[in-house]
């Protein structure tokens, strides 16, 4: 019976997420947040890697308060539960400071398997997490998996290198990270969506997994001064012919001129 770990990280949807021309900053206030794209295909396999035997997914994520609301989806696609560490005091820490306080919420669970996530969050793209919790935890770690099988003790993972396939085994406990092309999500039936409002979901703070968000805090070197879109300056060509052919050519030459195509 395996027992899997999910680390799930909810962001805004990016598909519904503006910038304010003036600021050029993103717009996120009102925006709905959700489970971040490739963490949910980290979910998929922990699910199918269940259905394949008999075995518990558990979802872990470190958010604020609407964190518990994006973690519905988690555990109407299958968790069988969720646990968040929801802490003020933490808002705003980096990679290393998350995965400290995520080595300590896993500690907190007890016994495990197999701690399973994303590559990379789609909002920061830091593709640290997973690789600095192996490190504290003292696990094997495997990244870049598209393709995952579990056996007696052991993990088989294929890890997709752009030009080569890597095939790797493991001794369990591990720690992997999945690419999208691993998987395609799962779509939850209405059934099973309202059957998650009843499934245990328990927020922590700092203090409940035992640590100090004072300290926490203090060992997150990284600060995110501002984010903002890059600025486009257009320099709007108006192009001005009697004829489709003469509009065309003008087109062309403007092109061939701004170094976009050789001749």
């Amino acid at each position: 019976m395996a027992r899997i770990i999910v680390l799930l990280k909810d962001i805004v949807d990016l598909t519904e997420m503006k910038v304010d021309p003036e600021t050029r900053q993103p717009k996120t206030e009102g925006v709905k947040r959700k489970i971040s794209e490739v963490d949910k295909r980290a979910l998929e396999t922990a699910i199918k890697l269940k259905e394949s035997g008999e075995g518990e997914v558990i979802a872990l994520s470190m958010g604020g308060s609407g964190t518990r609301t994006a973690l519905l989806a988690a555990l109407a696609m299958g968790a069988d539960a969720a646990y968040i560490i929801n802490d003020e005091a933490l808002a705003g820490v980096d990679a290393l400071a998350t995965s400290k306080v995520l080595k300590a919420a896993v500690e907190k669970l007890g016994d495990y398997d197999l701690i399973i996530g994303g590559e990379m969050a789609l909002d920061s793209l830091s593709a640290q997490v997973c690789p600095r919790l192996a490190e504290l935890l003292g696990l094997p770690q495997v990244t870049y998996v598209k393709e995952i099988e579990l056996g007696e003790g052991t993990l088989r993972a294929v890890r997709d290198l752009e030009d080569v396939d890597e095939v790797v085994e493991v001794d369990l406990p591990a720690v992997v990270a999945v690419v999208r092309e691993v998987n395609e999500p799962r779509i939850p039936s209405l059934m099973n969506i309202m059957k998650a409002k009843r499934k245990p979901t328990e927020e922590w703070d700092a203090e409940a997994v035992g640590l100090s968000a004072e300290e926490v805090k203090a060992s997150s070197s990284v600060e995110v001064l501002k984010v903002e879109a890059p600025k486009v300056d257009r320099k709007r060509i108006v192009i001005k012919a009697d004829t489709i052919e003469d509009a065309v050519l003008q087109l062309a030459e403007a092109i061939v001129s701004e170094g976009v195509l050789e001749r």
